[in-house]
């Protein structure tokens, strides 16, 4: 919930996140009764949950609300297998902007100068716009404001369990006229999108670089032939790497393959001759004749082909 006013703004927002997992018909049959106010209490949604074979995860740690110093932003969301819809709200004195986001993709703004704006489902705007009726009063400070959303969010809380009682609230009141609330809320929001846009770019980077770990790990050798002995120089030993095989950094770059020469080491020299096979059993470097082990500083690994 959101008071934008003459003298400042006040924000609250609670701290429940919930996820299900399960089959798609039957997710969207227990939001149904949730989210239309059929379920009470956090107790029913598990029991209902166990009915249709739904995984719940629920968390109160969702932080809903920020503080931007002269502004304040609260944020709904809601995923899909596809994407991220964001509902967004930008206030200050003087001034909101309403945001929605697809991704970090602004689809549409709507702007104002003095409101109550109530972001959730439509049972939990019911409820709380009947709470707000209930306890507001025509002139009112903004700790006053700030006393009464917190009311109304315990009032919503005892009455859905998709409203945590635990919240979050900020009061703040810049000294701002209308036109310098709307720049100061478009420049906000600009730069809040932009830190979105790079956080999603480096989420999808670092998830295509751990699915690609995943990938190359696989073919990490752990049995079987690796290649020949060249060359021996004291516990120095050069080996030629085997068909299927090559040598890779720990950035997973190539730096050797199949038919080139690498460097392995020996703790203390041995006598080795050259053709001698070198080998990974139960992942340990060594050399199959004499079991003398090898160490280097690469990864070995069967080629992608």
């Amino acid at each position: 919930m959101t008071y934008v006013g003459s003298k400042g703004c006040v924000m609250v927002g609670d701290k429940r996140s919930i996820g299900f997992l399960g089959d798609k018909t039957q997710r969207e049959l227990l939001e149904e009764e949730l989210y239309s106010g059929k379920i009470k209490t956090t107790e029913e949604l598990f029991q209902k949950a166990g009915e249709l074979d739904i995984a719940l995860k629920i968390t109160d740690e969702s932080e809903k609300v920020r503080n931007l110093g002269k502004v304040l932003v609260g944020e709904v969301k809601l995923r899909t297998t596809t994407e991220t819809k964001r509902k967004r709200i930008y206030a200050t004195t003087n001034g909101y902007h309403q945001v929605e986001l697809s991704g970090s993709d602004i689809k549409k703004v709507q702007s104002g100068k003095s409101s109550i704006v109530v972001f959730g489902n439509k049972f939990t705007k019911e409820i709380a716009n009947k709470s707000l009726k209930k306890h507001w009063k025509s002139k009112i400070s903004l700790k006053e404001v700030g006393k009464i959303f917190q009311s109304v969010m315990e009032d919503v809380a005892k009455i859905t369990p998709t409203v945590s009682s635990q919240y979050d609230i900020f009061i703040i009141h810049p000294q701002l006229d209308h036109k310098q609330a709307m720049e100061l809320l478009r420049n906000t929001l600009i730069s809040d999108v932009e830190e979105l846009r790079k956080w999603r770019e480096k989420l999808k980077q670092d998830m295509l670089e751990k699915t690609r770990d995943i990938q190359m790990a696989t073919r990490i050798i752990t049995q079987g032939e690796v290649g020949r002995v060249k060359k021996v120089d004291g516990t120095e030993v050069e080996v030629i790497l085997a068909p299927g095989v090559e040598a890779l950094n720990m950035d997973w770059n190539v730096l050797a393959n199949a038919g080139d020469s690498i460097i392995m080491k020996m703790e203390e020299p041995n006598p080795l001759n050259l053709g001698d096979l070198v080998v990974i059993e139960d992942e340990n470097l060594c050399v199959k004749k004499n079991k003398t082990g090898l160490s280097c500083d690469i990864i070995l690994c069967r080629t992608s082909e």
